[in-house]
């Protein structure tokens, strides 16, 4: 995966950030969206875009662009870097390949200690009926 390729196919937008802040907050755009369209991306391969669309399915739009949005910073370029930052972390995190689980076997000595257990059990419940008298 190419870093500097992919931030190059990046698309920016400032919008105005909303909540308190008084007469600046209305003036100024702060808050930074980013667009990354994943089906036509040139720096990530087939297996790559497949991978990124089935782990991100949730976060992408219909025609499998994902949009990230940052406002916590006052400062456009502050809150440029964060999404960027936040961008590479998410594609790094759907990169990952989870490892395929091992099945196991219970050990002899762990299934003799619960087959014993059992019949302690059994034991005690048989201990608690009332005597036959007739027999």
């Amino acid at each position: 995966m190419d870093k500097s390729g992919l931030i190059q196919e990046l698309k920016f937008k400032a919008i105005r950030s909303g909540g308190a802040g008084g007469q600046h907050v209305n003036k100024v755009s702060s808050k930074v969206e980013l667009t990354f369209d994943v089906s036509n991306s040139n720096y990530l391969s087939l297996i790559e875009k497949e991978r990124i669309i089935s782990k991100l399915s949730n976060r992408l739009t219909k025609d499998s662009v994902l949009i990230l949005q940052a406002d916590e910073y006052r400062s456009q370029h502050r809150n440029k870097e964060l999404v960027i930052k936040r961008f590479i972390e998410i594609l790094e995190d759907a990169m990952k390949v989870q490892k395929k689980r091992k099945k196991s076997k219970p050990t002899k000595s762990s299934i003799e200690k619960r087959l014993k257990s059992k019949k302690k059990a059994a034991l005690r419940k048989v201990n608690r009926r009332k005597p036959d008298i007739n027999q």
